[in-house]
């Protein structure tokens, strides 16, 4: 995961400016989209505590991965996952 700020910036309630954090998430393809929602707006909720944002000013991006298309130690995902391998 990607944390970054994007350029825009906006002025909160007490007049101080802040950064929107841009969130980008690279993953392999295979969750619903119910898992992946899920995940944005828990995040979403994780910035807005820890980082003391509007839930408006955070941006998330997920960039998925065909399972042929990731690899980690020699092996694509697909290989590391024969139940995976017809998908």
């Amino acid at each position: 995961m990607t944390i970054g700020h994007c350029g825009d910036k906006k002025m909160d309630a007490n007049k101080k400016e802040t950064k929107m954090p841009e969130i980008t998430i690279s993953m392999v393809a295979g969750r619903t989209d119910e898992q992946k929602a899920g995940m944005m707006r828990d995040i979403t909720q994780a910035l807005v505590k820890n980082l003391g944002v509007d839930a408006e000013a955070v941006v998330i991006q997920i960039n998925e991965a065909p399972l042929h298309h990731k690899m980690k130690g020699g092996k694509t995902y697909a290989e590391r996952n024969p139940a995976a391998k017809g998908k």
